[in-house]
Formats: structure tokens, C-alpha cells, sequence
């Protein structure tokens, strides 16, 4: 994992742990998919890439790998079926072999050899299970199919459609054989909004559950710590034991600390104290993440906030928000009462309040119509809040 030019931190036994669960042989099962949450900027991704990825690829697998947040215009089910696309390109001969030997009539899609593969997109009228099962057979091996961001899926209708036919390839393509055809990964930066993809039979893999991913600990700061000594004087060292303490104070974000230290670095030539240094780095990051959400608070009307509380206690309870449930609507009550408000909401001023919050992106609603915080760093920095 890189936290800063030249410094990179594998982490290759997670990396086989997950890959045995896939295969249903670790200790955790998740041969049914993994639903993998961490917060953003917390190294996700970059394991995925880094680690995780190339270790499929060490077991024979392909990895199809695609991030729905890289094109947030464009609508999810398109930026899967472009990855798949992408993936069958390269198996171009292998597909017009395999449509000859077998006639384009069993591979249901394939009507004509005349798909263009200089376009990156599935013919039409090709179905998510069928472009995989193809590019099983085409490549002769297991797949590995990785969505990051996998909530931003549940924005869009079609994006739901999209997972309910990745359950079904996943069916299609497991089920009864002695190799699995496909696996399955799927992560997300809101442990909230991820759950939605499992929580109840409505939704696609109802069953499964939300895996939390491991942050980063010690072993990295005390390698990084390791690496960015080689690079100063020895009368000049950083400690391990305050890198790890900047660490944390940031959320054990590693791009934090990285903007931390290059920040400290441009004062190594005026000041001796690192540890100092980056003590009041890291209170300075934090600082200014819980000032934007002072801001952000202060904008708020007296039902907008009491609307908003209710969903972080929700939240930090790990239970889901029902925004017109009599529950609801007495507990914004209290919270009204609280603020010195002589309210009586009803479900309209609470209907008008999230409308408001999520104006102001602070809430997220899913195409079906769940509440959820858009950031749940929110719901942390509001229970620490000490009342004006």
C-alpha cells in the first residue's frame, strides 16, 4: 500500500485469508460473496488492487475489477457490464472459436459473429450472467469479479437490476459444479448503505452479511516510521510510537498521514520535535473535518437537526432509520423538545426535513426509498458534540 512515494506495505496474509473464504475454505465463509465495509480513505481499495487482486490472480483466477464511483454520471449497471466487456476483449479468438465449435444458437447472445470488440460494451440483449458465463468458458478459468463502492449501485434502478443479475450469475455459475465459475467481492466506504444489498428479501443477497474490514495497524506505522528515517539524519527521527498516534487521530487514514508528514517535512529544517510536529498535524486535520461538520450543522433548522440526531442515534444503534414510523416522529419530538422547539412535527416537516438533508448531502436515500448518513463520521463527530 503506498502511503507516500516510494513506501508500499502489503498485506498478503488478509489477502489469502479472504481468497481461502471465497473458496469457502478459511475460517470465514464467503463463498456466497463478500460484502467488505470500511470508511473511505481508510486503504480499501488500495488493498484491493494491491493485494487482494494479485492474489486471485496467483490462485489462476481473472479478476474483473470495477469501481462505481470512478464515473459517479455514469449509471452503475453500465460501468459493470463495461468492466465485463472490457475483461471478454482479450479472449476475442478464443469467443468466435468457441461460437463456431458450439453455433451461435447455444450461446444464446451471440446471434452473429459480428460483435465489435473495439467497443466497450456487451451485444445487445446480453444479460450480465451470460457475458460471465462466457468469459468463464472463454478464458478456461474462475473469475473474480470486484465491485468497489458497491452501494452506489442501489442508486439507480437499474443498478439494482444490475446486482439481482449478479446474484443469478453467481447461482448459474456455482451451483452444482465442482469449480466455482465465479466469485464474488463486494465492498463499500458506508457500512449503512452496503447492508442494504443483504439486509432484507427484497434486496439481492439477502442472507449475507457485512463483513467489517481491517484498518491498519501498528505494523504499518512502525514500517513507514522505518522507511521515513532511512531518509533523514540520525540526529532526525521520527518515533514510531507518535506516528501511530497522528495515525489514529486521523481515522487511520494513510493519505491523511502522508499529507501530515509532507507537511511536517517542509519544517524539518526550522524545528527538531517530529513528534510535536505531527501531534499538532493531525489535531489541525481533525480540527478542520469536525469544523465543515460545525458548518454544516449550523445551517440547520430546529427540525432539520432533530430529524438528523434521531438518524445518528439510529446509526450508532445499528438501526434503520423508518422515517414515518410513530417511533420516529416521537423521538424527533423529544429532540425538538430538547432544542427548545415547540414543534409538534408531523410526517410532512419530517418529510421536508430530509429532503433538506439531502440537499445539503448529508443524507443518502437509496432508489427504494431507505435513509441512511451520507457520511457516518457524522453520527461520531455529533455524539462527541458538547451543546452550544
Amino acid at each position: 500500500m503506498s502511503s507516500s512515494a516510494g513506501f508500499v506495505f502489503r498485506r498478503p496474509v488478509l489477502a489469502g485469508q479472504i481468497a481461502d473464504g471465497l473458496t469457502g475454505a478459511g475460517l470465514l465463509d464467503y463463498s456466497s460473496g463478500l460484502f467488505l465495509a470500511a470508511p473511505r480513505r481508510t486503504g480499501k481499495s488500495t488493498f484491493l488492487r494491491e493485494d487482494l487482486i494479485p492474489e486471485c490472480q496467483k490462485r489462476g483466477w481473472l479478476a474483473v475489477y470495477v469501481d462505481l464511483w470512478s464515473d459517479r454520471e455514469t449509471d452503475p449497471a453500465e460501468l459493470i457490464a463495461t468492466a465485463i466487456a472490457n475483461a471478454l476483449v482479450p479472449f476475442e479468438k478464443g469467443i468466435r472459436k468457441l461460437a463456431k465449435s458450439l453455433g451461435v444458437d447455444k450461446l444464446n447472445f451471440l446471434r452473429t459473429l459480428s460483435w465489435d470488440f473495439t467497443q466497450p460494451r456487451l451485444p445487445p440483449g446480453a444479460t450480465l450472467s451470460q457475458a460471465l458465463e462466457l468469459l468463464h468458458q472463454a478464458s478456461g478459468q474462475s473469475l473474480a469479479l470486484v465491485i468497489d463502492e458497491a452501494q452506489h449501485a442501489l442508486s439507480t434502478d437499474s443498478g439494482i437490476n444490475a446486482m439481482f443479475a449478479l446474484k443469478a450469475a453467481r447461482d448459474e455459475l456455482n451451483q452444482g459444479r465442482e469449480k466455482p465459475g465465479v466469485y464474488m467481492v463486494f465492498t463499500g466506504s458506508n457500512r449503512d448503505k452496503l447492508a442494504h444489498l443483504v439486509l432484507s428479501r427484497s434486496q439481492p443477497f439477502f442472507g449475507s452479511s457485512v463483513t467489517t474490514f481491517p484498518l491498519l495497524g501498528k505494523e504499518f506505522t512502525c514500517a513507514y516510521t522505518a522507511w521515513l528515517n532511512k531518509h533523514l539524519a540520525q540526529s532526525n527521527q521520527f518515533d514510531a510510537a507518535d506516528v501511530e498516534h497522528a495515525f489514529e487521530q486521523v481515522g487511520r487514514r494513510p493519505e491523511m498521514l502522508r499529507a501530515i508528514i509532507s507537511t511536517v517535512a517542509l519544517e524539518l529544517g526550522e524545528a527538531g520535535n517530529l513528534g510535536a510536529l505531527l501531534r499538532s498535524g493531525a489535531e489541525a486535520v481533525l480540527a478542520g473535518a469536525w469544523n465543515e461538520f460545525e458548518s454544516a450543522w449550523n445551517t440547520l433548522t430546529l427540525p432539520q437537526r432533530a430529524v438528523l440526531q434521531v438518524m445518528v442515534d439510529r446509526s450508532l444503534a445499528s438501526e434503520p432509520f423508518a422515517p414515518f414510523a410513530d417511533a420516529t416522529v416521537l423521538a424527533v419530538s423529544k429532540v425538538l423538545e430538547t432544542l427548545g422547539s415547540g414543534l409538534v412535527p408531523g410526517t410532512q416537516t419530517i418529510q421536508a426535513s430530509i429532503e433538506a438533508l439531502r440537499e445539503k448531502e448529508l443524507v443518502w436515500k437509496s432508489s427504494r426509498g431507505a435513509y441512511v448518513l451520507e457520511d457516518k463520521s457524522f453520527a461520531h463527530w455529533l455524539s462527541l458534540r458538547k451543546p452550544a
